[in-house]
């Protein structure tokens, strides 16, 4: 992360900022760009890792927010939060791959929880996260989310999610008391 960038400011997305969500949540899970950061999927999933219909899904609907995190005017990451009843879920999490690495990633996370508590009462935090991606379970871990052992089916024929290369897909769900 740049030292001689300002701190990182929140906000909610908006539909003019579809086409940079979807090129920075592609930059940092897919092809070779996303190589140049840690949370790349390149060796497990080609194609797409969402698309502009998905992005503009969560951006208009009436439970979720797509929180946008800007350094000195620049879209540097995002995360999806939804409220579902008691808990939040988190996802559509992005940090473009020159930010990785520098603590970016532990703000965003911190200030989502935060979110998630005041804005719709959550008591929890639920996530699903590609079960063999083990670096970025761990990493959830440090931030005090617990593997449960649910799994649910990865959507094997839905070139919407990418084209599995790997025949052991799965997700997990995560889950962390926000307290």
């Amino acid at each position: 992360m740049d030292t001689t960038a300002t701190g990182p400011t929140f906000r909610d997305a908006t539909e003019s900022d579809v086409d940079a969500l979807v090129a920075l949540i592609e930059s940092a899970y897919r092809g070779d760009a996303s190589r140049a950061g840690w949370t790349t999927e390149a060796d497990i999933l080609e194609g797409q890792r969402t698309d502009p219909e998905g992005v503009r899904g969560v951006i208009k609907s009436a439970d979720s927010r797509l929180l946008t995190v800007e350094m000195d005017g620049r879209v540097v990451a995002c995360c999806q939060l939804e409220h579902r009843g008691d808990h939040a879920y988190f996802g559509m999490f992005a940090v473009s791959p020159a930010f990785q690495g520098a603590g970016l990633g532990k703000v965003i996370i911190a200030e989502a929880e935060r979110a998630a508590r005041e804005t719709w009462g959550a008591r929890a935090m639920h996530m699903t996260v590609i079960s063999v991606r083990n670096d970025l379970i761990a990493w959830y871990e440090r931030r005090g989310y617990r593997r449960t052992g649910e799994m649910s089916p990865f959507p094997y024929g839905d070139e919407r999610f990418g084209i599995p290369q790997r025949a052991d897909l799965q997700f997990e769900l995560l889950v962390k008391e926000l307290g």
